[in-house]
Parts: structure tokens; sequence; C-alpha cells
């Protein structure tokens, strides 16, 4: 696997054209809580997806940028 440009963390699975993959659906929220230091008020058992169509975004980049779950800013839901 190609080492990823200055700036990025580790080595990210691409797909065939070279773009980052989307994480995928049926990760745990729990996983993503722990990597972004996050509490989106669900159960850590639930899946990404489930959580995506919940709140009616489409990526996990919509729900990372949003105030959902975010420590002291009153975001949890």
């Amino acid at each position: 696997m190609a080492k990823d440009a200055p700036g990025m963390r580790g080595q990210r699975s691409r797909n065939e054209s070279g773009q980052l993959r989307d994480t995928r659906n049926d990760k745990y929220v729990g996983t993503l809580e722990e990597q972004y230091g996050r509490d989106f008020g669900v159960r850590s058992d639930m899946h990404v997806g489930t959580l995506l169509e919940q709140r009616g975004m489409e990526s996990v980049k919509q729900l990372i940028e949003s105030n959902i779950g975010r420590k002291g800013r009153g975001g949890k839901r």
C-alpha cells in the first residue's frame, strides 16, 4: 500500500481511483466515538448506517463535521 500525503496519519485504504474509501455503514458507532472523542448519545453497538439514517445524513463526514456529540458544546442530540 502506498504512503499517504504528508499530514495524513498512517496508511489508508483506497479504492481503485485512488480516493480514500468511505467508512462502512456496518462499523460500530462506538468505534467512531473513540476515534473522534464524541458521544452521539446512542448505544455503542449501533451501526453507523443506522445512526446516519436516523439523523438524516448521508456520510460519516457530515456526522463528524456536525455538532452532534461534541463534548462540552451541548450538541449531544
